[in-house]
This record gives C-alpha cells, structure tokens and sequence, in this order.
C-alpha cells in the first residue's frame, strides 16, 4: 500500500515507519526488525551470569573471527564488551569538532588503555551526512535515525582496518531497564503519547497523518498504557533497525552480546526509579572496571545540535511554512532535513 503522506507522518513522530506494507512508493518497501522473543534468550540473574555468557558468546564469535571491532562509547553498555575483545583490536568512537563529547571521548581512551585495544576516532560532519545519508536511505528504502549515517562511516572505516565484524551494545537499554526517564514514571495514556512523540507531525507537515493508532494498542483502561510492551515492541524495532539498516548497507556483520540475553527476574523498578537503572549491567562494570566510577547513560554522540544550529528549515511543500525552527533540538531538525533530502529522491 503506498501512502505518503501517513509515512512521512509515522517518520516524524516515531523515526521510523510502524506498519509494515505501508511505503512511500512502489519500488520502495521499506525493512524493520523484530529482535529475538524472551523465549529464546538465555536467562541470567546476576552480573557473574552475564559475564558467563557474554564470554562464551565471544569464544564462539573467535572461532569464526579473527578481527573483532566495536563501536565504543564512553558508557557502560559498550565499555563492558570491550573487556571480552582480544588485546589489539579496533575500537571507534564518534567525536565531534565543536568538543562537545570530549568527556565521552575520554573514557572511551581509558578503556581502550586498559584492554589494549587500538582507538579510533570518528569526527562527524556536514558533509558526512549529506555523503552517507543517501547511501543508507536507499538501502532501508526510508528516511533514518541521525545515527545511521554514522555507523556506516565507521563500519567503512572499520572493513579498512580488517575488521570482520562489530560489536554493539545497543540491545542492554531495553533488556535490562534502561531509558529509566521513559520507564520509571507513572505515565497517563496522553502523557506517555506526548513524552513519546519525537516531533509532533501537525506542527510541521502540510497534511499530517495522526499516529495515535500505534498508542492505541497498548491502552489500558481508559488512562493508562502498558509502557513496557510498548518498549519491547516499539522502541525495539526503532533502534535495533538502524544498526541493521546501517550495517548491512555497508555489509558489515554485526554482533550484539546482550540481544541473546534476558532478565531471568521481574524487572526491579524501585531500583530503577532510586537511581539504578540497568543494575546487573551496572554490576558487570563495576567487575571489569573496579577503579572507575559508574557512568551514568550517554546516548551515542550524534553532533546535530552544532551541524543544525542555523539550518533554516525545509522548502519542499510537504512542510509548513511556519516551523518554528529556533524551538526544535538538533535530532528534530535532523528529521527534517532527513525527510527533505529522501522525498527529493523519490
């Protein structure tokens, strides 16, 4: 079914298309993915069991692979992967000119200091975008997260070094309580609809489409919405899409260790809402890096708040002509300017 106008919708509120069979135009039959089912995953309960089968995944991965790379942030998630990759193996890490992920860029050093791991930084820039952004539009047949553009240059850059696959550790936010700010408070349907909503279509589109049919599935009562399965469904496929999407326009295999692993317990959400989200990820990096302090989540950097700053808006007529531009972040410009440059190749 081709639908235009509901896609550009769905990509403006959620960053990626929700109904499967709904595309921007023949020819273009957009891709999600649907991560594994709790059932199966392998259940852990401590750190110590999390440790234990992250290091039999590697061993597995070793006997296939000779160079193993990772995408390494200055956060936990991918910090701990780095522990299990052989001495001398490739690690990358985003950075931007204007400085402002220094801190992130720094304990990603200490890190790769600690498991001899060779350090590469990724500067990203205006002109990486409008290189790369095409390149894995067409391969998703969609526009994409502002993430995208970005793994792609690492992983060509990685397939240079000889790396054979990539390690990730995006999967650890939704299998083990992170993205504590959306799940830990006592949301109301509307407010949840809200707080979810990247950028609201009827505040930038011509003939916005409404997207409350999505929110609709998971309603409980007449108030409320079962927030988690909406993060095992929808967040899901959002994110873990665009490391799909990115490295396969690259063709570059990618790994995420915690993607076969699930919470062997409930979920514990007095811990997350008293400041502990992700507590058995968190455990696992204080045995791998006793002498560092924990880190609090740091979102992949992603430099639009600076490459946007004096973007003025779109032009096509499918936006509006009163966006208010100085009132959006950089990743809700970055949409924009994303959507722009796809329906100009349709």
């Amino acid at each position: 079914m081709i639908d235009k106008d509901f896609c550009l919708s769905s990509y403006i509120a959620f960053r990626y298309i929700w109904k499967d069979g709904v595309d921007f135009a023949e020819g273009f039959q957009h891709k999600n993915y649907r991560p594994l089912n709790a059932s199966e995953r392998i259940a852990v309960k401590t750190p110590e069991d999390i440790d234990r089968e992250i290091l039999q995944q590697f061993d597995c991965l070793y006997q296939k692979y000779d160079n193993i790379g990772i995408l390494l942030s200055g956060g936990m998630d991918s910090a701990n992967l780095a522990a299990y990759l052989k001495p001398g193996s490739h690690a990358y890490t985003f950075n931007s000119a204007s400085g402002e992920f220094n801190a992130d860029v720094e304990r990603a050093r200490k890190y790769c200091a600690k498991w001899q791991l060779h350090h590469h930084l990724i500067n990203i820039t205006m002109d990486d975008y409008e290189q790369f952004t095409p390149i894995v539009m067409r391969y998703k047949f969609a526009p994409v997260h502002s993430i995208e553009p970005q793994i792609y240059k690492a992983a060509q850059l990685a397939k240079a070094d000889g790396v054979q696959l990539m390690i990730v550790g995006e999967s650890a936010d939704l299998i083990f309580g992170g993205m504590d700010k959306l799940i830990s408070p006592q949301w109301t349907f509307d407010g949840f609809a809200q707080r979810y909503t990247f950028l609201q279509p009827e505040l930038v589109l011509q003939r916005p489409v409404s997207q409350m049919e999505l929110f609709e599935q998971y309603r409980q009562g007449d108030e409320g919405i079962d927030v988690m399965r909406f993060m095992d469904e929808v967040f899901a496929i959002e994110s873990s899409s665009s490391y799909l999407n990115a490295f396969g326009a690259a063709w570059m295999p990618y790994y995420d260790p915690y993607a076969c692993l699930v919470m062997a317990d409930p979920l514990d959400m007095d811990r997350v809402r008293n400041g502990e989200p992700k507590y058995l990820v968190r455990g696992l990096y204080a045995i791998k890096y006793p002498e560092l302090e924990i880190p609090f989540k740091i979102p992949m950097p992603r430099p639009v708040d600076a490459i946007f700053k004096d973007w003025e808006g779109p032009r096509r007529p499918e936006f509006r002509k009163d966006i208010p531009m100085q009132q959006l972040t950089g990743n809700q410009k970055w949409q924009l300017w994303c959507a722009e440059q796809f329906l100009n190749m349709l």
